[in-house]
């Protein structure tokens, strides 16, 4: 449930909001800058193929504007793999309790999806790879890092995945949160390898959730697909242009992945200092092993009802744990404080 939702169901507002990975570090001033100039014309259509974004992105990124899509977040990007790759009928795999976004698009195309529990707490690569061949699946899709675990698998083992993936189907990398992960955890790939699309989004460490941008990387022939489908003014012009001048600030962003990598040691420490476990994170957020779902879902409808708004993850095994955004300084000395209280009255 949303934290707007939450808040409408209790009646009051979230004192904290750390249960949606969003970024409450802020945007860039400079990208906050371009974009109030860019409320100026927001009177005229965006531009629909986001060339100046795209191009910016193609040049991080070491490809041509061609291996570029930008989509309104990565939910519309993910919307548009189903849309363009599944008939009624074609599977899909993902983690069980994975990101369910990627399921509703598969839904929403007429897809079959299969699921795959989590393997020691990350995602099972051989166990997504069997049951994609064993369906001949279309689509298989993988979060690294992952959400909702935090856990990470090499840039080795993805591409030990790409090598094992049956015909025909395609590797939906989901890389929302690349900047807060090892080097090592970052495949180089070929992007003329029509076998895996990369996503990309602006929600996070640019901290850009509501304004809705999200990217894919792949072939010139997937990407010329996509626009054949795509919504062409999705992309609206201040979010297209806050993406483009956060890209041109990267010292902040730096900024922010340093403070994420501080306040996941907090939270690690914070949870051994009540003498319970963490997963190993590569994300802005940790999952604390709380021990069971019954433990899981207390603490968290507690710390509801103390107006923080955390999350836990939908199926097991992960379900024993609750999630938890990196804030600021300020908001993890809080949630600290409320955490310790109620693990004191529970």
């Amino acid at each position: 449930m949303a934290p707007e939702a939450l808040e409408r169901l209790l009646g009051r507002p979230m004192e904290l909001r750390l249960g949606a990975n969003e970024s409450n570090f802020g945007v860039s001033p400079f990208a906050a800058e371009e974009m109030v100039k860019a409320m100026e014309k927001i009177g005229w259509y965006c531009d629909p193929e986001c060339f100046e974004l795209r191009e910016e992105l193609a040049f991080l990124h070491g490809v041509t504007r061609e291996n570029i899509v930008v989509g309104s977040g990565l939910d519309d990007v993910l919307s548009l793999c189903a849309r363009c790759f599944l008939d009624p009928g074609d599977h899909a795999v993902n983690s069980l309790g994975g990101y369910p976004t990627f399921n509703y698009g598969v839904q929403g195309a007429g897809g079959v999806l299969d699921l795959v529990p989590y393997k020691n707490d990350r995602t099972d690569l051989l166990g997504l790879c069997e049951v994609a061949r064993s369906v001949g699946a279309k689509l298989l899709f993988v979060a690294n890092p992952d959400n909702p675990s935090g856990t990470w698998h090499s840039a080795a083992a993805i591409a030990e995945l790409i090598e094992n993936l049956p015909p025909e189907c395609i590797l939906l990398l989901d890389e929302a949160y690349s900047d807060f992960a090892p080097p090592e955890a970052i495949p180089q790939i070929n992007v003329a390898d029509e076998r895996v699309i990369r996503l990309r989004t602006f929600s996070k460490a640019h901290g850009m959730a509501g304004a809705r941008v999200g990217y894919a990387i792949a072939s010139a022939e997937i990407i010329a697909s996509f626009n054949k489908i795509r919504m062409h003014f999705g992309v609206n012009l201040v979010g297209q242009t806050g993406a483009l001048a956060s890209l041109r600030d990267p010292g902040f962003i730096l900024g922010v992945i340093n403070e994420v990598e501080r306040g996941r040691t907090e939270y690690h420490m914070l949870a051994a200092s009540h003498g319970l476990e963490t997963l190993p994170s590569a994300t802005n957020f940790v999952a604390i092993d709380m021990g069971s779902f019954e433990k899981a879902k207390a603490t968290l409808d507690a710390m509801l009802k103390r107006g923080v708004f955390i999350r836990m993850p939908g199926a097991a095994p992960l379900n024993r744990c609750i999630r938890v955004t990196v804030g600021t300084e300020s908001e993890r000395k809080r949630f600290g404080e409320e955490f310790a209280t109620v693990l004191l009255t529970s």
